[in-house]
């Protein structure tokens, strides 16, 4: 693996678009799926995509590996453009660009061993390894996701395998490809609790190693803090912060992103946690004009409700698309968002009293 340019980014999405038709006897709607959203991935580093289930983020995943064709919008590789308009560019673009997905054992063929799924994938990449040569590149990449020694995994099925292990297969089948890029689609949210660290470490370890730029998607803020440079929130199929893993989530900044935020669980201080956003996602058939994130917004104005918002700085390396920091006389004026919702609804604290009664029974 080789960049000509090392600070210049590996893989970039500009303005990148998807809209799906809604089918339906002369239906023109379509599903606002994503729209205009820029990101760049360098050598070396991790990016987190973070929301909530709906907002795009897989979709944005399937369109960087070019499993679907993108509506509007660029990729560029090393600065060309990468769009694969037949099978032997397609073959040369996975090449450099592979995938992780959410769930392990959907993506392994139930029916095969772990030697025939990276043995395969091994021959469409490397080309026809045999005998010394196959065993020795075999071992290679399961000592790379740490799967020690090979011969107590290479021969057998998925369902003999642990989540963990599975998703270790995986990787090792994605890193086959020797690629340059890692897209992975919340590789970890379908493991127990107890071995998603072991998989972001090795992810993070790769990522060292091998110089790998990390696309890594989950609605696990926290994980984001963790494993990632760089946080991009996504709501609604739009980008509304951006900046530095330790800065959003410390200090966020769009008032989407402190609810995100503030949805983590601490059993400490569950009357906050169950202030959280009003109202649901919009319909992205039909989306909201200007903020999309104006319906559950406590400090929306006329201006948020008319004006998409762009990108605006605020702060070292970080953006926000929120008119409260823009410098016009009628933005919005921004507070804490818990304090702005008010009291609890009545069912959260419902629920709150169900789990403290649970506690004290416990005691």
């Amino acid at each position: 693996m080789s960049s000509p340019h090392e600070d210049a980014p590996v893989l970039q999405a500009v303005d990148l678009r998807k809209h799906f038709p809604v089918r339906g006897f002369r239906s023109h709607k379509v599903v606002h799926a994503v729209d205009d959203v820029n990101l760049s991935l360098y050598r070396g580093k991790v990016v987190a995509l973070v929301g909530e289930s709906g907002s795009g983020k897989s979709t944005i995943a399937r369109l960087l590996a070019q499993l679907m064709p993108v509506t509007g919008g660029q990729l560029l590789l090393h600065g060309q453009d990468a769009t694969a308009k037949n099978r032997r560019a397609f073959g040369a673009y996975v090449r450099r660009v592979q995938m992780i997905f959410q769930d392990p054992f959907g993506s392994l063929n139930p029916v095969h061993t772990v030697r025939y799924t990276l043995t395969r994938s091994l021959k469409i990449h490397r080309g026809r390894l045999r005998g010394v040569e196959l065993e020795a590149a075999l071992e290679e990449l399961l000592d790379r996701v740490q799967l020690r020694p090979a011969a107590r995994y290479i021969d057998k099925f998925p369902h003999e395998l642990s989540g963990g292990q599975r998703q270790r297969v995986a990787i090792a089948r994605a890193l086959a490809a020797d690629p340059e890029v890692l897209l992975a689609d919340e590789p970890i949210s379908m493991l127990d609790v107890s071995i998603r660290l072991g998989i972001l470490n090795l992810l993070r370890d790769l990522r060292d190693r091998l110089q790998l730029a990390i696309l890594y998607i989950t609605h696990d803020i926290a994980s984001a803090r963790y494993f990632a440079d760089t946080t991009m929130v996504m709501y609604a199929g739009r980008i509304v912060e951006t900046g530095d893993s330790e800065s959003v989530t410390q200090d966020p900044k769009h008032p989407y992103t402190q609810l995100l935020v503030r949805s983590a669980p601490d059993p400490d201080d569950l009357e906050s946690r169950a202030r959280g956003a009003r109202g649901e996602a919009p319909s992205l058939v039909a989306p909201p004009s200007g903020c999309r994130f104006n319906p559950r917004c406590p400090f929306a104005n006329d201006v948020c409700r008319t004006e998409v918002p762009p990108l605006l700085p605020v702060g070292e390396g970080r953006e926000a698309a929120c008119w409260g920091y823009a410098e016009r006389p009628d933005r919005p004026s921004l507070g804490s968002v818990l304090d702005a919702y008010g009291e609890r609804p009545a069912v959260d604290a419902a629920l709150i009293a169900v789990v403290e009664a649970v506690k004290e029974g416990d005691r």
